[in-house]
């Protein structure tokens, strides 16, 4: 969506609530059509690949929803600091690089530890996905 300084808030607000609803109330039939058209139909994707791609979204999309409180959160403030918010990264990405500055805060650093004992190295090799999924477009 192009930005447009002339976008009311009005405006934006109505498009935010059609978008929301539309997503609260279309997702689950479109996700539980795919579980099973991909479990017993076609084969065209596989399940995993459609999941990933799933939590891809969601994450991106919890990027911009939740900057203000992640910014506030999980950062420390300076000017080596990457902000969250921007609508083509994943939360992980943006607390990989701002580990790489040291610019998490302690909650900041205790998310990374988690998400790194789930996968390790999560955070670190989410900026090397969003770059290989930039350049191999």
């Amino acid at each position: 969506m192009k930005k447009d300084s002339s976008l009311r808030i009005g405006k934006s607000f109505l498009l935010f609530i059609i978008a929301f609803v539309l997503l609260v109330t279309t997702a689950p039939i479109g996700f539980l059509y795919a579980l099973i058209r991909q479990t017993f139909f076609s084969k065209t994707k596989p399940l995993r690949i459609f999941l990933v791609e799933v939590a891809l979204a969601l994450d991106v999309a919890g990027n911009v929803m939740m900057q203000h409180l992640l910014n506030d959160t999980l950062l420390v403030k300076n000017p080596n600091t990457y902000y969250f918010g921007n609508s083509k990264e994943t939360i992980s990405s943006v607390i990989g690089k701002n580990s790489l500055t040291q610019t998490l805060s302690f909650l900041g650093i205790a998310l990374n530890a988690f998400l790194n004992l789930l996968d390790k190295n999560h955070s670190l090799n989410s900026i090397i996905y969003d770059l290989k999924a930039w350049w191999g477009r």
